[in-house]
């Protein structure tokens, strides 16, 4: 979606991009859908939808990419809406409430988020809904009238939902001791890993391949919810989440570990934890915590959780672990001289050798199990 200085718009290397429109490629009961979609008719190249909205050919085209959307050259593919999107982007920045690069950040995070929700519906339930239900319907023929039923439920749903994330979000900044805490946080960090997962897509067919990603993915996201995490992101055979407290992560590691054990179907785990400033950009966490945290993981043992030295003390500190099993004896006899109930430790630490780790020099990893006794939280 390039334009040359007379407002022609061109391709990459000053070509006029062919309309496709004119191309003979689009479907018209595609088309049709992609109508119902969006609610509007296509009326506008890029260059007439941005001098409708008001802004720079660059700037329409800095929001169109961020978005996630291709070059269009100069086809008639825009509808009011999208006029009304760069409309309302614009005017945040000329009233000032956004920068225009914090506008572009907007417009990424939204698409990047949204594309992969709706390919995910799309793959999940769209597919399944769309089955033609008798010999000689095409698949199209069903998907409209669906799409047209279900269009305004996932609208809203879609709204409610991230009026909700919104609001817990904007809790937890709310919440932290100062500004750089807003952006520079102390999270508990962990990532999941299935063991021998490359030897598994080489012997299972595509279609176990996914189930297996598919069910791993929907445990580990309903754990970490439960309990309190934020899933950060997953990779197939990984996933990401942090807590805002050790005793939180720790809980939903030892769960992972002790739910993936229990299901046969599932390969082996391993979990790698740290502890420390975390910054967040874009609902992704960087920094030397992550890197520690990813680190772990990799030399964890086999249905295993490691964490680092900073994690483990955090653990002592709020007292859901001890300092060491003769320290927990001492505090038990103690206990018992004096008619009390011992200290009720969920978790127990075990110092492991400490090692050089890539980039990070060295550290010293400690296991992470349940205290013997201690039944899981319910």
């Amino acid at each position: 979606m390039t334009v040359d200085d007379s407002g022609s718009d061109t391709g990459a290397h000053g070509r006029v991009d062919p309309d496709p429109a004119d191309s003979g490629e689009d479907n018209p009961l595609a088309l049709r859908l992609e109508q119902l979609i969006l609610g509007a008719e296509r009326r506008y190249t890029p260059f007439q939808a941005a001098r409708s909205a008001g802004v720079t050919m660059e700037l329409a085209t800095r929001f169109w990419r961020a978005m996630g959307f291709a070059d269009v050259g100069q086809a008639k593919a825009l509808t009011e809406a999208d006029v009304l999107a760069l409309r309302r982007l614009a005017g945040l920045v000329e009233a000032g409430l956004l920068s225009e690069a914090m506008a572009v950040q907007v417009a990424r995070s939204t698409g990047q988020t949204t594309g992969r929700l709706a390919e995910w519906q799309i793959d999940s339930f769209l597919e399944g809904l769309t089955e033609p239900p008798e010999p000689g319907m095409t698949r199209t023929e069903v998907t409209y009238p669906i799409v047209e039923l279900l269009l305004p439920e996932l609208e809203e749903f879609l709204v409610y939902v991230w009026r909700r994330q919104l609001a817990a979000s904007a809790g937890r900044v709310v919440q932290a001791a100062d500004d750089e805490e807003m952006v520079d946080r102390r999270l508990a960090v962990a990532f999941a890993d299935l063991v021998g997962f490359t030897r598994l897509t080489r012997r299972m067919e595509e279609e176990e391949l996914g189930e297996l990603v598919e069910a791993f993915e929907t445990t580990a996201a309903d754990l970490v919810a439960a309990r309190g995490g934020r899933l950060i992101k997953t990779l197939g055979d990984e996933v990401l989440y942090v807590a805002d407290d050790a005793g939180t992560a720790a809980e939903i590691a030892l769960r992972l570990i002790e739910t993936m054990a229990h299901d046969e179907t599932m390969p082996e785990l391993r979990v790698g934890m740290a502890f420390g400033t975390v910054t967040t950009r874009m609902g992704d966490v960087f920094g030397t915590t992550v890197n520690l945290a990813s680190r772990l993981t990799s030399i964890a043992p086999r249905d295993a959780v490691l964490v680092d030295s900073a994690f483990a003390e955090e653990l002592v500190r709020t007292g859901e672990a001890p300092a060491s099993e003769a320290a927990a004896a001492e505090e038990a006899a103690a206990a018992e001289k004096e008619g009390k109930e011992p200290p009720a430790y969920r978790c127990a630490l075990q110092p492991m050798w400490q090692r050089p780790v890539r980039g990070l020099g060295v550290v010293e990893p400690w296991l992470l199990t349940r205290r013997n006794g201690t039944p899981s939280a319910g």
